[in-house]
């Protein structure tokens, strides 16, 4: 029995080592993302909170992948949310990861698609129009955890970037068109890339510039 129990001992230690581990990876201070692997910290536009986080594994890409939820809620309903997802290399034999390239939805709406570069770093970004949908099973988590999700339109930026072929970092910071103070129209047609005007361009414009300066705030630190 002593041996047994020695056993589920270090099964349970392994289990809790592994756990502490994870959650050194990233952690938020106020309004900083901060990563540990890949090393890199950001500057969200708000301050978000941590609402769940899960790892799945990526067998046929040799990788791991590493999600974690962040949202912002205002009288129990979501405003901002962002998802930042994290691929690790597994299998050091294998060759480099590759990333497929950022897409919109649908180019006839507004939407702004570029790179900026960091040091030899480059990171694709991506901004348009999108919609919330509160019964995505990927979303539900937050829904759990007793956040009201709206059925609407939300402007979303996207980043993608590669670290030295071994981790893959996407990032998606959406936020609710109604949370600009502006009256805004709920129409897709209003933010149509040859018409778009008015208070749409307006919040399109500020949610441009709010998401260029969070990718300007990254800081990769090499090892």
């Amino acid at each position: 029995m002593k041996k047994i129990g020695m056993i589920w001992f270090g099964l349970a230690f392994c289990v809790w080592t592994a756990a502490m581990a994870a959650e050194k990876d990233f952690e938020i201070k106020g309004k900083r993302l901060i990563s540990q692997k890949p090393p890199f910290t950001l500057t969200l536009p708000s301050e978000l909170r941590l609402v769940h986080s899960f790892s799945h594994p990526n067998p046929g890409e040799n990788s791991l992948t590493r999600v974690y939820i962040l949202v912002k809620a205002k009288e129990g309903q979501m405003e901002e949310m962002l998802i930042l997802q994290i691929a690790d290399k597994t299998n050091p034999q294998a060759g480099p990861m590759t990333i497929p390239p950022l897409k919109p939805y649908t180019e006839k709406r507004m939407y702004l698609k570029d790179r900026k570069k960091k040091g030899d770093m480059e990171i694709d970004y991506l901004i348009q129009l999108m919609a919330w949908n509160p019964d995505a099973p990927s979303l539900q988590p937050i829904v759990k955890k007793g956040v009201a999700i709206p059925s609407q339109w939300a402007l979303q930026g996207q980043l993608l970037f590669s670290y030295q072929a071994e981790h893959a970092v996407f990032v998606r910071y959406s936020k609710d068109i109604n949370s600009f103070g502006l009256r805004i129209s709920g129409e897709g047609r209003k933010w149509e890339r040859e018409s778009i005007s008015g208070n749409e361009k307006r919040a399109y414009e500020f949610f441009r510039t709010e998401f260029i300066r969070m990718i300007d705030s990254i800081s990769i630190r090499n090892p």
